[in-house]
């Protein structure tokens, strides 16, 4: 549950600070229309965010074990390069993150609005697909329950978004640079784990070799004439 936690919480701050700035920007501009569409951009991503969770948790009853496995690996495989661009990109960005979205915002905000809906819908969205993909790996690599899983991770994104509101209102002050770099290497224990299991999967599937591989069915042994007695016959006399 500490994996689902520290994952809601990082990402929902990385959330919250990009609709924060959003939101600041287009008041300083004195477009508060603008804050409607952007508001409308993050519930779109929430949905979307949501769908891909039930999608990754419900989406794969019914099919075989073989084809679960794959997919089960393969997605994992997935979460961890998707959290180790992040971790990375996060350690690069933090910095100039402010610049970059008011840049996004300039070049749209005199549209008709769909733009901007765009740019918080991605903005935000990549964020919630990111976090739904890793929580649903972390969860089926450490045998927590996804109900369990679920409400560690809400629990974050629900403190993420009181840090992100009390940033925002100048109430707290915390090093964010610090913040992202040792929740990303409390991160890096997770992501391995989620590794090996994801490479434990693809073993299980047989698509990688291992010591998890199915061993293959020993052949049948073989009659040969004059070795042996025809299938069905006794070998008594009578």
């Amino acid at each position: 549950m500490l994996g689902t936690f520290l994952i809601g919480l990082r990402e929902g701050l990385e959330a919250a600070l990009i609709v924060g700035i959003l939101i600041a920007y287009a008041r300083k501009l004195d477009r508060t229309d603008v804050v409607v569409r952007i508001w409308l951009g993050v519930g779109v991503a929430i949905g979307v965010s949501l769908a891909v969770g039930a999608i990754l948790t419900f989406g794969a009853y019914g099919l075989s074990f073989q084809a679960q496995e794959v997919i089960g690996g393969s997605l994992s495989l997935l979460a961890v390069v998707m959290v180790t661009w992040m971790i990375m990109w996060m350690a690069r960005a933090s910095r100039s993150m402010s610049g970059e979205l008011r840049g996004r915002l300039d070049a749209v905000i005199g549209g008709t609005g769909w733009g901007i809906v765009a740019v918080a819908l991605l903005s935000v969205g990549r964020e919630g697909i990111e976090t739904a993909l890793f929580i649903w790996a972390t969860t089926r690599a450490t045998g927590t329950g996804a109900l369990l899983g679920f409400l560690a991770a809400i629990a974050g994104i629900l403190l993420a978004a009181v840090l992100g509101w009390a940033i925002s209102r100048g109430l707290l002050r915390i090093g964010l640079s610090r913040f992202f770099r040792w929740s990303g290497a409390i991160l890096v224990v997770f992501t391995a784990g989620v590794l090996a299991y994801a490479i434990h999967d693809l073993q299980e599937a047989a698509v990688l070799p291992g010591p998890f591989a199915p061993v293959p069915p020993e052949p049948a042994p073989s009659s040969h004439p004059g070795t042996g007695n025809p299938p069905g016959r006794s070998s008594s006399r009578t």
